[in-house]
C-alpha cells in the first residue's frame, strides 16, 4: 500500500514543494499548456521518484461555452466549437496529442479528465468517451475521470471496467465507484451544491479520508484554501498508519 499526498497545483515554492511531497497534480494544463522545455525543466528538478499528474487540457473534455474557456491563453483552434467532450474531431485530437506530449515529458502517473455537467449521459457522449478512450495511447499514464453532473453509480462503474479508467472523486461527497486504485481530489466542504474552499479539515475527517483508501493505493490531493497545511497533515497521519502496518506484518512485529 503506498499513499501519495500532495496539492492540486504548486501552493508555494516548487523547491520547497519536492522537499515536502512526492506527488502534485498540475491544473494548470487545464488552462494554458505549459511549454515542453518547461515541462522537462520541471520533471529534472523534481528529485527522483516524484510523481506528477496533470489534468488534461480543457479542449479536450470541456465546451466552448464552458466559462472555464476565458481563462484560456496561448494558440488556440480557429473553430472552439469543435472542442470538447471528446467529440472525434481534428481539433479534439490535437488537443490530446499536445496533453500526450506534456504527459511524456512529465512523465506522469496519471493524466485526469474531469468532464463538466453538460456531459450527461446521453447516447452521443456515450459513443465519443468510448471511442476517444479506445483509441488513446496512454504509454505509462492511468487515466482518471471525475464525471461532474448526472452521473449514476452504475453507469460510471461500467464505463471505467469497460475503458480501464479509474474513478476520481471526492470521497466525501461520492465514494469510489471502481478500481483498486483510489485518485482523491478534496476542494473542501460542500454547502447548499457549492464548494466551500475555505474549509479546513478537521483531524477526524482526515481519519476518515485514511479510511476511505481502505488499505490500497492511493493519490490524495488537496485543492482547498489551506492546501498546504491539510495535505501535510494528512501526509503526517498516513505515513504513520503505513509504518504501523508494515512493523506489524515483519516477524515478531
Amino acid at each position: 500500500m503506498a499513499i501519495l499526498t500532495g496539492c492540486c497545483g504548486f501552493p508555494f515554492a516548487q523547491g520547497a514543494y519536492y522537499r515536502s511531497f512526492s506527488t502534485v497534480e498540475l491544473n494548470s494544463p487545464f488552462y494554458a499548456l505549459p511549454r515542453l522545455e518547461t515541462a522537462q525543466k520541471w520533471r529534472r528538478e523534481a528529485p527522483e521518484g516524484f510523481v506528477f499528474s496533470l489534468k488534461a487540457w480543457q479542449l479536450v473534455t470541456h465546451p466552448f461555452t464552458s466559462p472555464t474557456y476565458r481563462r484560456l491563453t496561448g494558440k488556440l483552434p480557429a473553430r472552439l466549437e469543435l472542442c470538447g467532450h471528446f467529440q472525434d474531431t481534428d481539433e479534439v485530437r490535437r488537443a490530446w496529442e499536445r496533453v500526450e506530449e506534456l504527459a511524456q515529458a512529465l512523465k506522469a502517473r496519471c493524466i485526469l479528465f474531469q468532464t463538466p455537467p453538460s456531459f450527461h449521459p446521453g447516447a452521443g457522449h456515450l459513443r465519443d468517451i468510448y471511442r476517444f478512450f479506445k483509441r488513446a495511447r496512454r504509454g505509462r499514464a492511468v487515466f482518471v475521470w471525475e464525471p461532474r453532473g448526472a452521473w449514476d453509480d452504475q453507469t460510471v462503474s461500467r464505463i471505467c471496467a469497460d475503458l480501464g479508467l479509474v474513478h476520481g472523486t471526492d470521497p466525501f461527497i461520492r465514494p469510489p465507484l471502481h478500481g483498486s486504485l483510489r485518485y482523491f481530489r478534496l476542494h473542501g466542504r460542500m454547502e447548499r451544491g457549492r464548494i466551500v474552499y475555505s474549509h479546513n479539515y478537521s483531524d477526524a475527517e482526515l481519519k476518515t479520508l485514511l479510511g476511505f483508501c481502505e488499505g490500497r493505493s492511493a493519490f490524495v490531493y488537496f485543492n482547498n484554501t489551506a492546501m498546504r497545511q491539510d495535505a501535510r497533515r494528512f501526509k503526517d497521519l498516513s505515513d504513520v498508519r503505513i509504518r504501523g502496518t508494515v512493523s506489524a506484518r515483519r516477524p515478531g512485529g
